[in-house]
């Protein structure tokens, strides 16, 4: 079954997600400032998480989603901070970055049915080198 918005419901809700995504860029590049680059991703998932708090954004941190195969659970994924029960966020701290990275969390954002991610890799000299936006008709 289809779901069918208006046009005027469609921009309002993407107002809505740059409005929440240019928030977790602050708190992101908040983190990246304090910290530098080189750490563990579990350390920056967890300061990012006090930043996304003190921002007043509602998240859940390492939220579980089924995998289906014909209605039948064959296993679960991890998504590091799912915002608001919209936007995925995928961290990393890594040297180089795999186009494995992007098929992971896109496959997040459409098991989920989540309509936009973020990946963010820590390890940039400049955090926003470091981030990538994802959309899901």
């Amino acid at each position: 079954m289809e779901k069918w918005i208006t046009t005027e419901t469609r921009k309002t809700l993407s107002m809505e997600l740059n409005k929440i995504t240019e928030k977790i860029i602050g708190c992101a590049i908040e983190v990246h400032k304090r910290l530098g680059p080189g750490l563990l991703e579990s350390i920056y998932e967890k300061a990012l998480c006090i930043e996304l708090r003190l921002a007043g954004l509602k998240f859940k941190q390492q939220k579980s989603l089924p995998v289906l195969y014909k209605n039948e659970s064959i296993g679960k994924f991890k998504i590091d901070i799912l915002v608001e029960n919209k936007i995925v966020l995928e961290l990393k701290s890594v040297e180089r970055h795999d186009p494995l990275f992007e098929a992971q969390i896109l496959s997040y954002m459409k098991l989920g049915n989540y309509p936009l991610g973020l990946l963010i890799n820590f390890n940039s000299k400049l955090l926003k080198d470091g981030i990538k936006r994802f959309i899901c008709n």
